[in-house]
């Protein structure tokens, strides 16, 4: 029988990390395992006594609960979490990245919208400023892609219904109504949609004509809005909705996908169901994506605050500016106000599943998570769905539940995903197509009708830098138009999910 493999990912570190199932009693180098140790999960390769750090990635994870011996399985049951000194160096390692020249960077096929931006995707979105008009807005939608309106129409990739659970029984100001407008306002202008219908009731808390208003959108060939009541009911308001879109079909089928380079891709920054293997194949392998996308000037937008939280300081010492790392501590902050205030913490995430695939701590976990983002200054901090205006490196305030945090990402103009994954993640983003990455071969062979890119081989060899352009080489393919294996399964109706904060009255 062959040695099970193992990395050690620093020489700092006090445990390596199982490739292969050890099992108990099986010998490596110096060391004899004391239980069996899973695939993905840490085996200690020196004493650890109670109290003294875990060390992985040469960086603290946690600290020992009970005295642990070499050889012994390291996780859950014999490592927690406490806080601790971190030393944010503000701006002192930021490394700015060469920019190429215009005619030197890589190009794809886009749609260019009238306002500049670039679209990689040409749907008709219906949103719904309520919930009261989820169901009108989905009935609108089904009945605009089975009638054959379509047909004529091939640069049109669907019509998809963006409908979520508020809207109403919120505060007509504040945080929650801010996050809101924001994330409505993101999706009517996506450049992802080629015209845009918003539905509403009439009467709620959450008025179309206020975030008209508000953002000074204009109704025309590409915005509409309509309300149930004053169309005359249900049944009245889809046949208005469906007509509607019948009148904008042909001003957005004159979009044509063209020669743009790619400065103009923004891409979301996403990971669900980690595991052991996150931050050794697909999160750093994106991450060389991340920088090669930069260097041929275009964006990359990492999220998911709570996910990077005990690995910030690895962020505000690549800040551009004190202020910007400084921005960053502030939302962390808040989320620690926001979790214990709700009588929550931190640490609650890992999730089930994360802590089965070998995954410890939020420590841990956001080592991995913050490998996304690459090696490049930090450029700007964002709110959740403000529009993203830097170019190079960014990040944005969101939560970590993937839905909610995928689609301030969009709302801030995000046209292309990469979703890293180790469990499994089922997950699409309509209108933004989303690129799933495996951390390891198993799960890929499990689940290849998800997957669009095996990472797991990184452990057989394959180096980060090789799997980062092939990475980038799939974003600028499905930036031209190549489906994505979620867009295929027809994901993406449901997984508009606006963050919901404040009290629901």
């Amino acid at each position: 029988m062959s040695t099970p493999r193992t990395i050690r990912l620093s020489s700092d570190d006090n445990v390596i990390v199982a490739v292969d199932q050890i099992l108990l009693g099986t010998g490596l180098a110096n060391l004899v395992a004391q239980q069996r140790i899973p695939r993905g999960h840490k085996m200690a390769t020196a004493a650890i006594h109670k109290g003294e750090p875990v060390r992985k990635c040469g960086q603290i994870i946690g600290f020992a609960s009970k005295d642990i011996v070499p050889g012994d399985w390291v996780h859950e049951h014999n490592v927690v979490m406490h806080d601790f000194a971190r030393d944010y160096q503000f701006a002192e390692g930021a490394k700015l990245s060469e920019v190429l020249p215009p005619e030197l960077r890589a190009t794809f096929e886009g749609y260019v919208r009238p306002n500049g931006r670039t679209g990689t995707r040409n749907y008709i979105g219906i949103l719904t400023s309520v919930n009261c008009s989820a169901t009108t807005a989905k009935f609108i939608a089904e009945e605009v892609n089975r009638s054959g309106l379509l047909d004529d129409y091939p640069e049109i990739d669907g019509a998809v219904a963006f409908v979520h659970g508020t809207g109403c029984g919120m505060a007509s100001y504040g945080e929650g109504w801010d996050l809101l407008r924001r994330t409505q306002w993101g999706y009517a202008t996506h450049p992802n949609l080629g015209a845009a219908l918003m539905v509403g009731l009439g009467c709620e808390v959450f008025q179309i004509d206020r975030m008209k208003e508000e953002y000074g959108l204009v109704e025309g060939d590409h915005f509409q809005t309509m309300t149930i009541q004053a169309s005359g009911g249900t049944r009245k308001a889809i046949d208005q909705g469906v007509e509607r879109i019948r009148a904008m079909l042909p001003v957005a089928a004159r979009a044509k996908r063209e020669t743009r380079p790619a400065s103009e891709i923004v891409l979301a920054l996403q990971c669900g169901g980690s595991d052991g293997y996150s931050g050794i194949t697909a999160n750093p392998a994106l991450g060389a994506a991340v920088d090669q996308l930069v260097k041929h000037g275009g964006t990359a937008v990492l999220a998911e605050t709570p996910e990077i939280y005990g690995a910030e300081h690895l962020l505000t010492r690549r800040a551009v500016s004190r202020s910007v790392g400084e921005k960053l501590i502030e939302r962390i902050r808040w989320w620690e106000e926001y979790a214990s205030r709700n009588g929550g913490q931190l640490n609650n995430n890992p999730s089930p599943g994360n802590k089965a695939g070998g995954l410890t701590t939020i420590l841990e976990k956001s080592l991995g998570a913050a490998a996304k983002g690459g090696t490049t200054a930090l450029r700007a901090i964002y709110g959740y769905a403000e529009p993203i205006k830097e170019k190079g490196f960014v990040f944005m305030d969101t939560p970590g539940y993937d839905p909610v945090g995928a689609t301030g990402q969009v709302a801030g103009g995000c046209n292309v995903m990469c979703f890293t994954t180790g469990r499994g993640s089922a997950f699409g983003c309509k209108p933004t197509p989303s690129i799933k990455l495996a951390t390891n071969s198993e799960m890929y062979r499990n689940m290849a009708d998800d997957m669009d890119i095996n990472c797991g081989d990184v452990l057989d060899g394959t180096s980060i830098e090789a799997k980062g352009q092939e990475i980038l080489d799939q974003i600028l393919q499905v930036a031209s138009g190549a489906h994505t294996k979620s867009e295929d399964l027809g994901y993406g109706d449901l997984e508009f999910v606006p963050w919901q904060i404040g009290a629901v009255m």
